[in-house]
């Protein structure tokens, strides 16, 4: 008989929590139990483990008359996935006294193959982030995965190959060495679409730099073919990289959504779902609780293309996230609540067709067809959105320009305006304009000649208490453009500018 515990971690969204994998040993005729309210994938391990322990120069439990019981402690919680393959195979190894070691201050984790070999494994980073707060000095991550490891300073990491090779270096026999540190480089790309190849939309333009200076939520409305998807996909261009909290919790998601490739998430994620996409596609949830395209677009951009052609349940499912920067969801057995602050960009046509009111084509839409299709967007849905742009056709002026394009990048030069915006924001309240929350706003200041006018405008438009806050932050984030410490009169009437009409 012969017991023995280590260390590992159930990996969640943005964290991660303390499993103890406990193993105990007895005589008896051979038997292999997991408990402790793993999913299949983890029932199934027991036969991964057992193989990648005969793979690697040891004695298969198969072969052994023995019952083995591992548990996944604490019991009451689920656990889910491949990464307790690893600790589960070096725990077992030390209570069948084939290795001898001291797992006090180590965690482990990763996935094994049947020959032993470590396979990439979800969630990697925050385990490593968890197990630096919770005190340990060492952890153990499959090879491929030391890059998002890495990220995480003030704890040595060892890049696991094989099991064989981590249990010849924790008797001591052939160590492994530890992973270093080294900065990572972020290699700055072009814009994938740069604002010099399009053509006018000034008014556009100007409207993408305040959103991105202030974090305002954006909607262009138009006939097709004005360059509604292609101003909103030239917006990641503006943006300034992730920070190192930033660059943890966007890496996080993707590493446990199995999206991340070999590179951290330094950029802003870009989110495009098709309209056809399910809610729980677009929100989270489903059958294993994923997170949905809201909390991939967190830290980054939510783009929703022809907005009105989503199921309307998703565009409501839009209040919470776009006013409490997460969303929630319930079930019946379970409640998760998951990161999403993200900057919406919606794409609209003014009816199905698409040329209602336009001097392109006549529409060919019912008076009614309209009015459903205009229903789709709820009020509250409108108050949430910062600026609305409309997005004409371009005359015949303005297309003889293209050869006049000047080919330096105009993206470049906004996006060094909108680092100095946000910096000089952050000077003042720590928070970006479109992030305050409205009883800070009252400590913006406005000229006399700006408060009088914006009163007028909220009386006069019947303007609700959002939109009324949200003309102001729109107006502190034109006067931190022009680095002015008190909102003026103009600041304000550009703001107006870009709130709803009723196209």
């Amino acid at each position: 008989m012969s017991f023995f515990k280590l260390y590992s971690a159930q990996a969640e969204l943005i964290s991660a929590k303390k499993v103890d994998v406990e193993i105990d040993i007895s005589n008896g005729l051979y038997s292999f139990g997991i408990v402790g309210l793993g999913d299949k994938a983890i029932n199934e391990s027991k036969d991964r483990v057992a193989s990648a322990i005969k793979y690697s120069g040891f004695k298969s439990p198969k072969q052994k008359n023995q019952k083995v019981v591992i548990s996944l402690a604490p019991a009451n919680r689920k656990k889910t996935g491949v990464s307790f393959d690893l600790p589960m195979a070096i725990g077992y190894l030390a209570a069948a006294k084939e290795i001898n070691f001291d797992p006090k201050d180590k965690m482990f984790i990763g996935e094994l193959s049947l020959n032993g070999q470590t396979r990439k494994t979800q969630g990697v980073m925050q385990v490593t982030l968890f197990a630096k707060q919770a005190g340990f000095k060492e952890i153990y991550v499959p090879e491929e995965n030391i890059k998002e490891a890495s990220f995480i300073d003030g704890i040595e990491i060892f890049p696991v190959n094989n099991l064989n090779q981590l249990a010849l270096h924790l008797v001591k026999n052939k160590l492994i060495p530890v992973y270093k540190n080294v900065a990572h480089k972020i290699v700055e790309e072009k814009p994938t679409i740069d604002f010099s190849e399009i053509i006018g939309q000034e008014s556009a333009k100007r409207a993408l730099l305040i959103a991105a200076s202030g974090k305002h939520n954006v909607a262009f409305y138009g006939p097709p073919g004005t360059g509604k998807s292609m101003l909103a996909r030239s917006f990641s261009g503006l943006l300034p990289n992730l920070n190192s909290t930033e660059v943890i919790e966007s890496t996080s998601i993707y590493s446990l959504s199995g999206l991340l490739k070999n590179n951290l998430i330094y950029k802003p994620p870009f989110q495009s779902p098709h309209h056809t996409s399910s809610y729980s596609a677009i929100v989270g949830g489903g059958q294993y609780n994923k997170p949905g395209e809201i909390t991939l677009a967190h830290n980054g951009i939510l783009f929703l293309d022809e907005l009105p052609e989503f199921d309307k349940r998703v565009i409501n499912s839009l209040r919470q996230p776009l006013e409490e920067k997460r969303i929630s969801i319930s079930r019946a057995s379970e409640s998760f609540t998951y990161p999403a602050n993200f900057i919406l960009i919606v794409a609209m046509n003014p009816c199905p067709c698409g040329y209602y009111k336009t001097n392109i084509k006549n529409c060919v839409c019912s008076p009614n067809n309209i009015e459903n299709y205009r229903r789709k967007i709820s009020g509250p849905i409108i108050d949430r959105i910062d600026l609305w742009i409309e997005v004409t056709n371009l005359d015949q002026n303005e297309i003889l320009k293209t050869k006049q394009i000047n080919k330096e990048s105009v993206s470049a030069l906004y996006k060094k305006w909108v680092i100095e915006c946000r910096e000089f924001q952050y000077g003042r309240s720590k928070k970006l304009n479109g992030e305050i929350e409205s009883k800070e706003i009252i400590d913006f200041d406005l000229n006399r000649e700006a408060e009088t006018l914006l009163f007028r405008i909220f009386e006069k438009y019947k303007l609700s208490m959002r939109s009324f806050y949200k003309v102001l932050k729109v107006a502190r984030t034109i006067a931190d453009l022009e680095k002015s410490k008190e909102i003026k009169k103009p600041h304000i009437l550009e703001a107006v500018q870009f709130r709803y009409k009723n196209f």
